[in-house]
């Protein structure tokens, strides 16, 4: 049994600007795609709905427009766009031979900014196309003087700077695999990811910047760098200005200056559009993490339709999204050169206490047109009182919102504190496919606290316990047409079997991707949480986002997390934590108003069983809660067997949340042994 929307669908909050939609790019592409792809259904370009319709029925048609009208630059030809339509295992553009990073340096103006860095200290400086491209190249001829070849691995172990970016490129220019994280992942961490791959270099910075202070990582890097006997080399990065202990270097050691400075010319190796671009990382919160591979094709086409259609990015437009290099918002944040705009790397907090406003004043500093960030930084933004207002924020058109569900309060503090204009384009999608199921277009309207469609390309559906499309109820989120950027296969899988059933388990030959979302009748898409996670009162499915959404609008609660956890004796226990603000007590005053405002804004079958208190709310890396290894914790599983600490951003918290649960089963049943369900 499902539930459908809380509430009345409303009217839209933001219905589509015509001027802005008639001349956006993805109405351009309606255009020439009803001239020369025979796309008449989407004759009219404003009609996203349409165009919608038509790029899930015409899958061959869309994806031949994509590359049409990016003008795709193979060195061979392809023989058809889809040979083999089966998932997994699909065949895009078979025959076709291409670059990522020619594509990513050949829109560049060579005079006009290409990168702009950022920090928290309020600091910046520009690279230019010219100056990308000869830093590219430099870095790419040191990289295979280091013996890096086709297929090849390099690893950056880098915060979000320029740096990676050009460490990136040039080992996609050689056709070798690149992969990163941040520096907040602990050496054994990072080493957990990395020597799965076997890497020949790795390129590692002295430090990075957080909150008003600068990290020394020069002992974690060496010590990563001992833990990954594959190298042949290290590049090391002065970043944050702290001298490297001559005496200490590992062998094979180049200081990034001389890597980056000399002149070379920047010769690209095509390679078959399914060639293996990067490997990203699942959080790695039970085992081992996860690396999926993604091709260069695939990215390169869902990142121009993501950015350039969906985000009308182009020359002259300057992108800034808060993110890690370990977030797949770091990949799509560098594909920003694919359109031609300019992308902004930012080293810090997203907030420091010195001046939790730095992000809006550098967005109105360097007129930024397109601003990403997360609901809990929005959240936060309100919470602290903060008016991004007080700078000229008139270049901004778009605020992108990614990360968990962007609730519907936050829509009107950003008409008031932003701008009225401006689009909150909430999207949704994973490191799975590195970029979105579903999001937001120039030519949608935007309802609050709802995705305005599916992505152009992703056939996307909520089926039901039968298996069955349905709308206006919840159901698991699946995709029923292959999509480009699906993974190639994971790393160390030789059978494909992990692949198949983190996937394609449930649905043979549909993937599902573990979200419980509402396809709304007007076309918008509701997500209410992790499927894996749902909350179950007496047979009633529950989203834990339709919750977390009620109660972190009131100001006295930080943050949320709602359980359910099935116990040995047939009881469901469904517990709400919450962090309350600073300075603020929960009390039964408070609990009753919890409640409320949940009866009122969910439903009373919403209203958890017990509110406690607890310091924080445990997220991985990339900040997603974690719902699901909390409620194994709750009902007794061994924390090793349960979470790996160095995916938590607060691993004390493993402890805390198991103590919680033994204090419950000792009530419950006079003992603190297992009762896992």
């Amino acid at each position: 049994m499902t539930t459908p929307h809380p509430t009345p669908y409303p009217e839209p909050f933001l219905p589509s600007d015509s001027k802005a939609a008639a001349g956006s790019r993805i109405a351009d592409f309606a255009r020439w795609a009803a001239r020369h792809r025979g796309a008449e259904d989407a004759h009219e370009p404003t009609d996203y709905q349409a165009l919608y319709q038509w790029s899930v029925t015409d899958l061959e048609g869309f994806w031949a427009a994509v590359w049409e009208y990016f003008d795709i630059d193979a060195a061979t030809p392809y023989e058809r766009v889809l040979a083999e339509e089966t998932m997994p295992g699909a065949r895009w553009f078979p025959g076709a031979t291409l670059n990522y990073a020619h594509h990513a340096l050949r829109n560049l103006h060579p005079d006009a900014p290409a990168i702009t860095a950022l920090d928290e200290t309020g600091a910046g400086y520009e690279i230019t196309g010219r100056q990308l491209r000869a830093q590219v190249a430099s870095v790419a001829a040191t990289l295979r003087d280091l013996g890096v070849a086709t297929g090849d691995r390099v690893v950056g172990y880098l915060p979000n700077t320029p740096h990676a970016l050009i460490a990136f490129l040039a080992t996609a220019s050689l056709g070798a695999v690149w992969s990163v994280c941040g520096q907040d992942y602990a050496p054994k961490a990072a080493a957990d990811r990395f020597a799965q791959l076997e890497p020949t270099v790795l390129v590692t910075a002295d430090g990075y910047l957080f909150n008003g202070a600068t990290h020394d990582r020069r002992a974690a890097s060496l010590e990563l760098a001992d833990a990954l006997p594959s190298l042949k080399a290290t590049v090391l990065v002065d970043h944050v200005g702290l001298a490297w202990p001559e005496n200490q270097h590992p062998e094979g050691t180049v200081p990034w200056d001389d890597a980056v400075t000399r002149t070379e010319y920047l010769t690209i190796a095509p390679v078959p559009f399914d060639h293996p671009l990067w490997v990203v990382f699942s959080s790695g919160t039970t085992g081992l993490p996860k690396g999926i591979v993604h091709g260069h094709g695939g990215v390169l086409l869902e990142h121009l339709k993501t950015l350039g259609l969906h985000t009308d990015l182009g020359t002259g437009d300057r992108l800034l999204w808060y993110t890690t290099t370990h977030w797949m918002m770091w990949n799509l944040v560098v594909s920003t050169l694919l359109t031609g705009a300019t992308t902004c790397t930012y080293d810090g907090s997203p907030a420091p206490q010195a001046r939790p406003d730095v992000l809006w004043e550098l967005a109105a500093r360097h007129k930024v047109t397109v601003f990403g960030t997360s609901p809990q930084y929005l959240l936060a933004m309100a919470k602290l009182g903060i008016d991004p207002s007080v700078h000229d924020l008139s270049a901004i058109r778009a605020i992108g919102c990614t990360g968990s569900t962007l609730p519907a309060s936050a829509y009107p503090w950003v008409r008031e504190h932003v701008g009225a204009g401006v689009q909150l384009a909430s999207t949704s999608g994973g490191t799975d496919v590195v970029s979105a199921f579903a999001g937001s277009a120039p030519t949608t309207p935007v309802w609050a606290g709802e995705l305005s469609a599916p992505n152009l390309g992703v056939a996307l559906a909520a089926y039901d316990g039968a298996g069955r499309a349905v709308v206006d109820q919840v159901g698991e989120l699946v995709v029923t047409r292959p999509m480009p950027s699906m993974p190639l296969y994971f790393w160390n899988d030789p059978d494909g079997s992990r692949y198949r059933d983190a996937y394609f388990g449930a649905y043979p030959g549909v993937w599902r991707h573990g979200d419980w979302i509402t396809r709304t009748p007007h076309g918008s898409v509701i997500v209410h949480g992790r499927s894996d996670a749902t909350l179950n009162r007496n047979g009633v499915r529950l989203g834990s986002a339709d919750i977390h959404d009620v109660v972190e609008r009131l100001p006295e609660i930080t943050e949320a997390l709602v359980i359910g956890a099935e116990e040995s004796d047939g009881g469901y226990w469904m517990p709400l934590f919450v962090v309350p603000a600073p300075g603020v007590t929960l009390d039964d005053a408070l609990r009753d108003r919890i409640r409320a405002a949940i009866r009122t804004g969910a439903s009373p079958r919403h209203v958890p069983d017990e509110i406690l208190a607890v310091p924080a709310i445990p997220h991985t890396k990339t900040g997603k809660k974690l719902e699901v290894p909390v409620k194994r914790l709750l009902q007794g599983a061994a924390p090793e067997q349960v979470l790996n600490p160095s995916a938590v951003d607060n691993p004390d918290l493993i402890a805390y949340f198991a103590g919680l649960g033994a204090e419950r089963r000792q009530a419950r049943h006079g003992h603190t042994g297992k009762d896992v369900s």
